[in-house]
């Protein structure tokens, strides 16, 4: 598997000739986790997939580069907002399926443990119609980190959980893909602040840096300069409103 690399992205995008958000200058960091924190509507997703290399609505004019130049598509996994299981299939042959479809033999015992670590080892062979949306949610997250990629884009990958749920996913997914490039976006400021090695809010004026805890990752949500940044995020997104 390759290095992870850093990403660059740099200009603007429109749909039906209209800006869907100022121009931006974004350095997703090598083997690091860059948290997207917006209000809704103002084209997290659409950023996220422009630099992914995936179809967008609209029009982008400016450059998307990786520090090593080499594309970013073929070697990076994509958890989308939605969990596009198929429903013919259990959870297990779901959770490999990317293995399937690239014509390789999956890592069945590796899949078996994950699925039994985020608590979905009595429902490997259960179709999604028989799971809850959170249970759902975990599974498209275990499809993700199965695929051990250098770079990762997750598109709210915990907003279906409860919190207890949730921090322990956190924490998971901070460890799995520890070292690789990941783009996380989420509506959470306690989210950003706990992952986030970088934190970028996305506004109707552009793509803005915001500083982050001094903690290692994942930091403790409730730690007073985490408190802090969250109510600081908070207050920035009120008044994008």
């Amino acid at each position: 598997m390759s290095t992870a690399p850093a990403i660059t992205i740099c200009g603007h995008h429109a749909v039906a000739g209209r800006a869907l958000f100022a121009p931006v200058a974004l350095r997703i960091g090598a083997g690091e986790w860059t948290c997207l924190l917006g209000p809704s509507g103002i084209g997290k997703t659409t950023l996220m997939r422009l630099v992914a290399g995936l179809a967008c609505a609209g029009r982008f004019v400016g450059e998307i580069a990786t520090s090593d130049g080499k594309p970013v598509s073929g070697r990076a996994s994509f958890m989308a907002q939605t969990d596009l299981l198929l429903p013919w299939l259990s959870v297990l042959e779901n959770a490999v399926l990317g293995a399937r479809l690239r014509g390789e033999a999956p890592d069945l015992p590796r899949a078996r443990a994950l699925l039994c670590r985020i608590g979905l080892g009595a429902h490997l062979q259960a179709r999604p119609r028989a799971l809850s949306g959170g249970m759902r949610q975990r599974v498209a997250l275990a499809r993700t980190l199965l695929e051990d990629r250098p770079i990762a884009f997750l598109d709210e990958p915990f907003s279906a959980l409860d919190a207890q749920t949730r921090a322990a996913m956190q924490e998971l997914a901070a460890e799995s893909l520890a070292g690789k490039t990941v783009l996380l976006v989420t509506h959470d400021p306690a989210e950003a602040v706990r992952l986030g090695h970088q934190i970028v809010v996305l506004t109707a004026a552009g793509a803005h840096l915001y500083p982050v805890p001094p903690a290692r990752t994942p930091r403790d949500a409730f730690a007073p300069d985490c408190v802090a940044a969250q109510a600081g995020l908070m207050a920035i997104l009120r008044g994008q409103r």
